[in-house]
């Protein structure tokens, strides 16, 4: 009989302690519920286990989102980062993505520090293998250790480690990343409650010492030299980024942006591609022996070979891995070749003849579930307060599966203390859009997050992740400190200050706004409104500039929020309503949406369903399946 770890129920459990488990635990715990944080392995919290970068395209802004919910990625990105780059610096603000390297091994140290030091959370080293379900909910989860934990509610982010299996040419390992174990039971227990399970796989590049590579021979990548952070440093007290008081503790870290490392450009050559053609049947993904779905963004270097034949060459950036290591990534080789044909790959390259490696590459197989099997809250359907995020969802990468956390952990403690949840509309945040797609349309492979996936990307530039969660933040009180939120509702006041002044006041007969918009016009400013903080007057004059077309897109969500307002009844039987394409109702009713605004984004949903659905429900006749005869328009989805 298995031992019961404590008496009193915990509010909260999470399982698995990677980038999702972290942001998890910590936003539970901050919403004031007592929360468990169960892992395998103490020693790999918030490993990178394929490149320590965080950011990027679209990435940025949801790590920056993550920050304006509270969470710790931002924060220990900048205080471990060891280069930083803005993306697309030359297009529009809009899609301008902050990115950084980081010190790997501080990362997680840094990381494992601040989930040890908040207060209501509890972490402890034990491998799931199943759920405990009573009448369709989840009341807790058995260990590998014959200790079993109860929890109200329990959030699984499981990463590459439910059934993981590890690929170098024909050899196999069990485990979720290389010298690390397989999570072999807990899939059985999910499958067992009805959850659907399907497989993914991903991949990671060798990584090789640094004294063996010829930089002569590469190109050299500085960090920016006034570097974009991540976290918003303006409203944060400049203490808490180190320093714990309450518990006496500095937090590892240094100034964010200082003694910034170099990465360096190589490319492939005629040579490399012969190789990987010769040898393209050993390959564990060609072979057959991978049955899982690949990432189609982040190729490895044998399908970039077989999908871009007419390409002559690819690029590669060695990137450090930390200041204490002498270890390089080898950005763009991801491969499940076999060990001895990497090597010869590898010497093929400028500047790596001689490299000496100390990882191998691999491909990791491993069970996702389905993400239409959740609510939007990321709860599951099938299991009643079980909230699932990460890999698990199908997503790949550290900013995706961190923001699925962040929402994983706050829906978790508002279900038990019967709060609203927090949904994220897809005007407000890329988090938004990532889980709508998710929850909404499905993924048939790993899950990527791009600015074009956003329709109203305009709205969601970095700089103003805060201010976009500002509503939440005033109904979610704990996420961030009393004076933080204070700070973030006068940077609100501030902003909407100087929008109405300087599209009022005027210069030269016209107003300051008009000359802001004029092409190349750098106009004199107020002497007042230039000693604003810097992300004050960025905001006022990324709104003004470009205040039509966020005008326009305002424009565009109202006329879509009457769709977002209307109620799907949780019982209706699609099946049952006359008038409702067949098609159209298996699809409704595989994936339930909650609202029309959800239904018109499923795939094979057409306005004339929409119609005959809005008429249904504000008829009050949902319950009949019958439906007057529906309207000749709707509102544009």
């Amino acid at each position: 009989m298995a031992y019961v770890f404590q008496e009193n129920v915990f509010d909260v459990i999470v399982c698995g302690a990677g980038h999702a488990g972290c942001e998890a635990a910590l936003a539970a715990a901050r919403l004031g519920a007592s929360t468990l944080l169960l892992t395998g392995n103490l020693d790999t919290i918030a490993q990178m286990s394929c490149n320590p970068a965080i950011g990027g395209q679209a990435k940025g802004q949801i790590v920056r989102e993550i920050d304006a919910l509270g969470g710790e990625m931002a924060v220990n990105t900048d205080a471990t980062g060891i280069q930083f780059r803005l993306l697309n610096e030359s297009k529009g603000p809009a899609v301008q993505s902050p990115r950084a390297q980081c010190d790997k091994k501080a990362y997680q140290f840094r990381m494992k520090h601040a989930l040890e030091l908040q207060p209501g959370l509890q972490i402890f080293q034990a491998t799931v293998t199943g759920l405990i379900v009573e009448g369709g909910k989840v009341v807790g989860c058995h260990s590998n250790l014959d200790i079993d934990f109860h929890g109200r509610t329990v959030v699984l982010t499981t990463g590459t480690f439910l059934r993981g299996l590890l690929h170098i040419g024909t050899n196999k390992n069990e485990g979720g990343r290389l010298g690390d174990f397989s999570a072999r039971t807990l899939s059985g227990s999910l499958e067992a409650s009805g959850i659907e399970l399907r497989r993914f796989k991903t991949g990671t590049p060798a990584r090789v010492l640094g004294r063996s590579l010829d930089f002569s021979k590469m190109e050299e990548q500085k960090g920016d030299a006034q570097p974009t952070l991540f976290a918003f440093h303006d409203t944060r007290d400049p203490e808490a980024m180190f320093h714990v008081e309450h518990a006496g503790q500095c937090q590892q870290g240094w100034a964010p942006g200082s003694d910034q490392l170099s990465c360096w450009m190589t490319y492939t050559t005629e040579r490399s591609a012969e190789i990987v053609r010769a040898n393209k049947h050993t390959s564990a993904m060609y072979s057959g022996q991978i049955q899982g779905v690949g990432p189609r963004y982040c190729p490895s270097i044998e399908d970039k070979f077989v999908r871009f034949a007419d390409k002559s060459r690819h690029l590669l950036f060695l990137e450090p891995e930390g200041r204490h290591t002498d270890e390089y990534y080898i950005n763009g080789l991801s491969t499940s070749m076999p060990f001895h044909v990497q090597l010869e790959l590898i010497h093929s390259i400028p500047g790596m003849e001689n490299a000496v490696v100390v990882r191998p590459a691999y491909a990791v197989e491993y069970d996702y579930a389905p993400p239409t099997q959740l609510w939007p809250s990321l709860e599951s359907r099938i299991v009643e307060g079980l909230f699932c995020a990460g890999q698990l969802n199908g997503t790949s990468g550290y900013e995706e599966a961190a923001g699925q956390g962040a929402v994983a952990g706050i829906n978790a403690a508002q279900k038990v203390r019967g709060g609203e949840p927090l949904v994220l509309r897809r005007h407000e945040a890329y988090i938004g859009v990532l889980i709508d797609d998710l929850v909404t349309k499905g993924t048939n492979e790993p899950y990527r997050m791009f600015t074009s996936r956003a329709e109203h990307r305009l709205l969601l530039n970095h700089g103003s992740a805060e201010l976009r969660m500002l509503p939440h933040l005033r109904r979610l009180p704990g996420l961030v400190g009393v004076g933080r939120l204070e700070r973030i509702e006068h940077k609100a006041e501030r902003v909407g200050h100087w929008c109405a002044q300087l599209e009022s006041a005027r210069s030269h007969g016209v107003t300051f706004g008009d000359l802001i918009r004029r092409v190349g016009n750098e106009p004199e400013l107020p002497a007042e409104f230039l000693q604003e903080d810097a992300t004050v007057r960025d905001e006022v004059l990324y709104r003004i500039r470009y205040r039509g077309y966020l005008e326009r897109e305002g424009r565009i969500i109202e006329r879509l929020a009457g769709l977002e307002r209307v109620k799907v009844p949780a019982d209706l039987d699609f099946l049952a309503i006359r008038g409702l394409r067949k098609e159209c109702a298996l699809k409704l009713a595989a994936q339930r949406p909650a609202t029309l605004g959800q239904a018109s984004r499923i795939s094979g949903v057409s306005p004339a369903d929409l119609s005959v659905l809005l008429v249904l429900i504000e008829s009050g006749r949902a319950g009949d399946g019958t439906a007057p005869t529906p309207p000749q328009s709707m509102p544009a989805s």
